[in-house]
Formats: C-alpha cells, sequence, structure tokens
C-alpha cells in the first residue's frame, strides 16, 4: 500500500490515441496522467492508443507526476495485448476498470510477479458497478499491489438507473462504502469525473463534497478542471498553521506526562495528532513537487 501522503489530487483522463494531448499533458499542473486505451478510444483506435502509451511512457518527460494507463476491460478482444504492452512500459500504476471481483486483482498482480515487474509498479481498481461496490471490502484487501481506487460515478450512475444530481444523493451509499473500506485497508480512492464541462460552479461543488467525504482527489475529463481540484484538495495554509501547532503542541503536552491539550479553545489528543501529521506530509510532498502548488490564499 502507497503512504497517503503521495498527491493524487488531480487525476487526469488523457485518450492515448491523441498524441498531442500526451504532449501536452507533461506541462499540465496535474498530479497523475491517466493514458487511457478504454473508454475514451474507438475501436479502431485501439491499436495504435496502445503504441502512443507505451512510447509516451518510455520517452518519459513527465516530470514527478505519476503516469498511469487504464488498459481495457477482462472481457474485452484488447485486454491481454493492453495489460502486456502496460508491464513492458512499466508505467507508475496500471488502471483496471471494472473491477467486480478480487480474483481480478490477484490474477494481474500474479502476471507481474512472474514477469518479476518492480514493486513501484501499482495496480489500479475502478469500482463503477453494483457488483464492484458490494465486494470492494475483499477487493481492496486482495493484494500489495494495489495502492488506488478509483470511482467510476458514471457507470455506477447508469447502472443503478440513478439520476446524475448536483450532490449525487443517489450514489452516497456506494461512495461511503467505498471509503469504508479505502480508509480500512490503507488505499488511496479517487471520486469519479464532472461531466459538464460548462459548470465550472458545479464542479467546484463537486470537489468540495469529495474532500468532505474524505476522497484523496478526483478523476478529470478536461485541463480547465485540474486547478480548482488541486485548489478543492490541497490543504489550505490555514490547515497547515493549524496542523503544526498541533504537533508542537501535544508533543509538549506528551513531555509533560499528559496524554491531551488545547489548541485554539478546542481538545486535542492522539487521532488528532494522526491527522495533523496527515496534512503536514502532504503538504511537504506537494512542496517538494511544486504542482499545482497553492498560495496562501488558497488558491492555485
Amino acid at each position: 500500500m502507497d503512504p497517503p501522503t503521495i498527491p493524487r489530487r488531480s487525476a487526469l483522463y488523457m485518450p492515448a490515441s491523441n498524441a498531442r494531448a500526451i504532449a501536452k499533458s507533461r506541462e499540465l499542473p496535474v498530479d497523475v496522467v491517466i493514458l487511457d486505451l478504454e473508454d475514451s478510444v474507438a475501436p479502431s483506435q485501439k491499436d495504435l492508443a496502445r503504441q502512443q502509451a507505451l512510447e509516451a511512457v518510455r520517452t518519459g518527460g513527465f516530470g514527478s507526476r505519476e503516469v498511469v494507463i487504464r488498459i481495457n476491460g477482462f472481457d474485452t478482444p484488447w485486454h491481454a495485448d493492453d495489460l502486456k504492452a502496460a508491464l513492458q512500459a512499466a508505467p507508475n500504476g496500471i488502471l483496471l476498470p471494472k473491477v467486480e471481483t478480487p480474483a481480478s486483482i490477484v490474477e494481474v498482480a500474479r502476471r507481474m510477479g512472474s514477469l518479476d515487474t518492480p514493486s513501484h509498479i501499482k495496480l489500479w481498481c475502478m469500482l463503477e458497478t453494483p457488483r464492484g461496490v458490494l465486494a470492494v471490502n475483499e477487493i481492496l484487501q486482495s493484494h500489495p499491489r494495489l495502492a488506488v481506487a478509483v470511482m467510476g460515478t458514471s457507470d455506477l450512475t447508469t447502472d443503478l438507473h440513478a439520476r446524475h444530481t448536483s450532490m449525487r444523493l443517489p450514489l452516497l451509499t456506494s461512495l461511503g462504502l467505498c471509503l469504508l473500506a479505502a480508509r480500512a485497508y490503507g488505499v488511496t480512492i479517487l471520486d469519479g469525473v464532472f461531466l459538464d464541462l460548462d459548470d465550472a460552479e458545479g464542479f467546484e461543488k463537486s470537489c468540495s463534497q469529495g474532500r468532505e467525504l474524505g476522497f484523496d482527489g478526483k478523476t478529470l475529463i478536461h485541463p480547465r478542471q485540474i486547478v480548482p481540484c488541486n485548489s478543492a484538495f490541497s490543504p489550505t495554509m490555514g490547515e497547515v498553521e493549524t496542523a503544526e501547532a498541533i504537533v508542537a503542541a501535544y508533543s509538549k503536552a506528551r513531555e509533560r506526562g499528559e496524554g491531551v491539550t488545547i489548541v485554539g479553545g478546542r481538545l486535542v489528543e492522539a487521532l488528532h495528532v494522526s491527522e495533523a501529521q496527515r496534512i503536514l506530509g502532504l503538504h511537504q510532498s506537494l512542496t517538494e513537487t511544486q504542482i499545482g502548488l497553492p498560495s496562501r490564499s488558497g488558491i492555485a
């Protein structure tokens, strides 16, 4: 499992059939570039997308951004070739769509092990069907290579016969179950995409809701969504300063033999310190990468 302080605030899907888009992604202030071989690529372009994704990873130039290849599903004619190419390319991660059973993760991990795939290459899984959500507890503890879960909210909404609403009430049960499992097993979890590119206010609200629920970041479909997404999922300077105060005050309390202290009029105990340390770890990681780092006002 990956440390939770690895910045994955923003993860942008880029159709690997579009060479220009891939080149542009190397300069975007995004934490993760997902080279997509699946939904955004037409069947006639699958072979081209696979080759261009492989070349892009081998060429590099993405800096500190994580590069992930989303391959086609297990039941498609492209899956085997996609997985083979992805393993050859050796990106930071391989994203498996529509995962519904732990056996899917175990089988891909077995293949990676048989090829001596380096341990830093992680598996990512998409949770986007009712069966996947109901099996999330078993899926997320299925193998140590599994580092990130990604909500596929568009497909899930369709499968539930639900409606797309501003506050996503039809999805809250599914989102909550997946969040619980992710936190239980130390897996990073990313929120699903927001489809209306003309609704900037709605997108910002979706990001805010995602962070309030507990997501580590959000998947994106367009570069214009990166800056507000990074802002929403980055610690504000106020949060960083409060976290520093909590860690310092608790350390002094422990030196005095005390298990609690007061910061800003509020009781602080070990659980608050753990969250403060997570915030400081994320802030430190963002400072080191300098990707989409918010200013002191909190706006990137």
